[in-house]
């Protein structure tokens, strides 16, 4: 079975106390993750080291939300891949919808962050995703396709196994409209569908792809039972404790 991942975004959110105290109250529930599941934390660039030092016995482990895609230089207020690998950090989040949209990041800035991270040892969590007007014009497979090819499809197989994948529907995010695990899965399908046609079925198969629009409790088990939703990219949930250890326990076993 491929990787399932349940991926707690924070965001900017959270003073260091609340962090340490959600953290540790997730970490008290003592969840026995089967083989193929990890839970990992993309919590703001002060708490990195902390938060990577305290889930450690626990097996999780901790992402950024964000890089460079520069490997140094004088770029003020920026953070290198290289300067997270160093301190021991194994995921990285690379085009986020809100950095695509409010940082107007581009396919080639998220490819030369793709690059880096490979190139550093970290594990890339992609997103791709389509927003409201798109959606509408029913013209969202071919703006999903055209993200993946123009920051995955250079490419080797054996690079695009060291990713993972996580749609979000930006048109079902604080619109008030609601994504049905119908259209994730029929989303996710596609996804994997495109990365077959470039590398194979057998490394689609391989692909572990996060659902990233709005996922809860409530929810986590219709999604994650999804034949092609290998766990959540998780927002407002995973700042709440209870909410997220019930989307961990929702994963594939």
């Amino acid at each position: 079975m491929r990787q399932q991942i349940a991926a707690a975004n924070w965001k900017m959110n959270l003073g260091l106390d609340g962090a340490k105290s959600l953290l540790s109250d997730i970490l008290k529930e003592d969840i026995a993750l089967a083989e193929q599941q990890q839970v990992i934390f993309a919590v703001p660039f002060p708490y990195l080291m902390l938060a990577n030092e305290q889930v450690q016995k626990a097996g999780y482990a901790i992402a950024a939300q964000n890089c460079s895609n520069k490997k140094s230089g004088a770029y003020t207020g920026e953070t290198s891949v290289e300067m997270l690998q160093s301190i021991g950090i194994r995921y990285c989040i690379v085009g986020h919808s809100e950095r695509r949209e409010y940082y107007h990041e581009t396919n080639q800035i998220l490819k030369e962050k793709v690059d880096l991270c490979l190139e550093q040892g970290l594990v890339p969590i992609f997103c791709c995703g389509e927003a409201l007007e798109i959606r509408e014009k029913g013209t969202e497979n071919d703006f999903v396709r055209g993200q993946l090819e123009e920051s995955l499809f250079h490419l080797t197989a054996e690079q695009l196994k060291k990713i993972v994948i996580a749609y979000e529907p930006i048109w079902a995010i604080g619109t008030g409209k609601t994504a049905t695990a119908e259209q994730a899965q029929q989303m996710h399908a596609f996804i994997r569908s495109v990365l077959a046609g470039k590398w194979g079925q057998n490394v689609a198969d391989d692909i572990t792809i996060l659902y990233g629009g709005s996922v809860k409790a409530s929810n986590a088990q219709e999604l994650f039972s999804s034949p092609d939703v290998d766990g959540g990219l998780v927002g407002g949930a995973s700042l709440n404790a209870p909410e997220f250890i019930a989307i961990i326990k929702a994963l594939k076993k």
